[in-house]
Parts: structure tokens; C-alpha cells; sequence
């Protein structure tokens, strides 16, 4: 007797379980919720719809960098020497070769990236140029280490092959600059 007992109960909890089980399936699949997708409740957004949002925000920034650098450009008209080569003004990056003996002084705003050689840093006054890429300012005559973003703020700062060096520097530039 006492077996029937315990068959019939496992049937009995058996049975209550697969009947709960289908009452809470039926909200757990989203049905009571009613949200079909693609609406405000549930949005649906393709790879192509996040593309275009990506190339109007491309475009909006584009359109507002090159505002202010069309204003900028005309300002360094005066020539610093009469041995100077002229200001190349861009907002693409150039590759620009420093020679021994040379020495490329940034316009306002400028930035450079030293990819080969062993530069240092030249300034007319006590201030020096940003390294971004520390975190620090380097005066005059400091060695400005390689790979580093350097960002100047004001005219008459640049950098210099280091004494001593045969070779000369490998510099990315953005922004205006004169080689002496």
C-alpha cells in the first residue's frame, strides 16, 4: 500500500509542476507585454541606420574643423627670416625630413609625432612644449622622446636634431610649421 501511496503522489506533484511550469511560461516568452519589435517599446536597429548616423556625425565634425582652420591659415603670413622656407599650413599630417642643422618651428596650435631620430626641443623664452603623451612640458633643449604627442600652443617653439646626430628626424606634423 505504502508503495501506491508514493506513486500516485509523485504523479500527483508531477502533474501540479508541468501545470505551473505552463502558466508562468506563457510571460516569461513576452506575451503578457504585448511589445512587438521595432516599436518605441522594443526598437530594432540595422547595421546600415548606425553607418549612416556614423557618417552624418563624421560629416557635422568634418564641416566644424575645417571652419576654423580656413581662418587660421591666412595668419602666418609673416615670414620669421628671409632664409626660411615657406609655412606649409594643413590639416592632413605631413611627413616632413629635418636635417641636421635645421630646425622645424611649429605654428600656433600645431602638433608633432618624432617617428625616427633623437630630437630636442627649441624655444625662444622660458616656456616650453606640451608632451601629451607624458603629461609634461619640456623647456628648451630637452629631449622630446619618440612616438610622444607634442602640441604647441604658440608660435616660435619647435624641435632640432640633437648634437651630435649624423641622422637626421622623421617627423609627423599637423598644423603649420616653417623649417629653418
Amino acid at each position: 500500500m505504502k508503495t501506491v501511496w508514493k506513486v500516485s503522489m509523485a504523479t500527483a506533484l508531477l502533474a501540479g509542476s508541468v501545470w505551473a511550469g505552463s502558466l508562468l511560461n506563457s510571460t516569461a516568452d513576452g506575451a503578457s507585454v504585448g511589445s512587438q519589435p521595432g516599436t518605441a517599446d522594443d526598437p530594432v536597429v540595422t547595421k546600415s541606420y548606425v553607418d549612416q548616423q556614423i557618417q552624418k556625425a563624421l560629416q557635422g565634425g568634418v564641416a566644424a574643423t575645417q571652419a576654423p582652420s580656413a581662418t587660421a591659415t591666412p595668419a602666418p603670413t609673416k615670414a620669421p627670416a628671409a632664409t626660411a622656407a615657406p609655412e606649409q599650413a594643413s590639416d592632413a599630417v605631413a611627413i616632413v625630413d629635418v636635417k641636421p642643422g635645421q630646425t622645424l618651428i611649429a605654428g600656433a596650435g600645431a602638433e608633432f609625432i618624432v617617428r625616427a631620430g633623437k630630437a630636442i626641443v627649441y624655444s625662444q623664452d622660458a616656456n616650453g612644449v606640451a608632451d601629451l603623451t607624458a603629461g609634461v612640458d619640456l623647456l628648451n633643449g630637452q629631449a622630446a622622446a619618440s612616438n610622444h604627442l607634442l602640441s604647441f600652443p604658440r608660435e616660435g617653439r619647435g624641435i632640432q636634431v640633437q648634437d651630435g646626430q649624423t641622422l637626421g628626424l622623421v617627423v609627423m606634423v599637423r598644423g603649420t610649421y616653417t623649417l629653418k
